[in-house]
């Protein structure tokens, strides 16, 4: 009897070593955007930081493999695409989940082409930075937070009372052209803020800068990016005006429709770590102003729900 459970124990111990072998040999794969504060952060001869780093490592944990995080760089611009960035990213197996996605409708319907260029990740070479990758269909996990709109307030309009995106006629409003933030002033109540709208080209004119320095008094960005601008100007003159715009979508992971067993394992671990609270100390840990996620869990017609309003 006695050597049978010597033999039971050291099957078992040489089952748990082989699983952790096979952990550190099959690690999680996770693409995160390596400038998207506090979300995601990855700078050279500094430590990775960020929420989804934190979420994506507690994932990791909860499955029994190693983290592996594939930074990419997604450009500011009217061009750029996330959702043929991130598919790219997963048909061409540089990761098995891409973090911090957008969960709307739009961005997970079958792309409408076949292939699709890379965007810069770390490790690419010349040969990838040219090639086209075939593309597949996205599947999302369930959402971990939600992520709205706010209208921050430059010093000269920080007494005015924000409760609605009406409040802010008569102020001297900056948007990044072609931005979501730049559908909803333009298209509100037909039009009527648009003679008081001033555009900036995205990634090469300094929205946040331009509003601390006065030259104009309010925008409507996306909060996460406020807080990554407090977090590096903590004596800043722009403030949160607290109004949240009623349209906002959550965030999440996305990855293949034929990798449907890992999406199940991260949603279970999900779950968990939602029950937990651990989510929620992720985005104090990180700076974030952490929401829960909102129904509907996918948003629908952004564009139809902002031109009805």
């Amino acid at each position: 009897m006695r050597s049978r459970r010597v033999a039971w124990s050291v099957a078992a111990l040489l089952s748990t070593l082989a699983s952790a072998a096979l952990a550190a040999d099959d690690p999680l794969k996770v693409c995160l955007d390596e400038d998207r504060p506090p979300l995601s952060v990855h700078h050279r001869g500094k430590p990775d930081a960020g929420f989804d780093v934190l979420l994506a490592q507690a994932i990791a944990e909860r499955l029994g493999r190693t983290l592996k995080i594939q930074w990419f760089e997604s450009k500011l611009d009217e061009d750029s695409s996330p959702q043929l960035e991130a598919n790219a990213l997963l048909s061409d197996g540089r990761c098995s989940l891409v973090g911090g996605y957008a969960l709307t409708q739009d961005s997970l319907v079958a792309p409408g082409m076949k292939t699709a260029r890379l965007p810069d990740f770390a490790g690419a070479t010349r040969d990838d930075r040219r090639r086209r990758v075939p593309l597949g269909v996205l599947a999302p996990s369930q959402p971990y937070i939600y992520s709205p709109m706010t209208v921050v307030l430059g010093p000269k309009a920080q007494r005015r009372n924000i409760g609605d995106i009406g409040d802010l006629a008569g102020l001297r409003l900056v948007i990044e052209s072609g931005s979501l933030g730049d559908a909803i002033l333009m298209t509100f109540d037909k039009g009527r803020l648009i003679d008081n709208i001033t555009h900036l080209v995205p990634g090469r004119d300094d929205l946040l800068g331009a509003l601390e320095r006065g030259d104009h008094d309010a925008t409507l960005i996306d909060l996460a990016r406020f807080d990554a601008h407090r977090a590096a100007h903590p004596d800043t003159a722009i403030t949160a005006s607290g109004y949240y715009y009623p349209i906002g979508a959550n965030r999440g992971y996305v990855g293949l429709a034929s990798d449907g067993a890992l999406m199940e394992a991260v949603n279970r671990a999900l779950t968990e770590l939602t029950a937990s609270g651990r989510i929620a100390e992720f985005g104090k840990q990180a700076g974030l102003t952490y929401l829960p996620p909102r129904e509907p869990a996918i948003l629908g017609d952004v564009w139809t729900k902002i031109i009805q309003r």
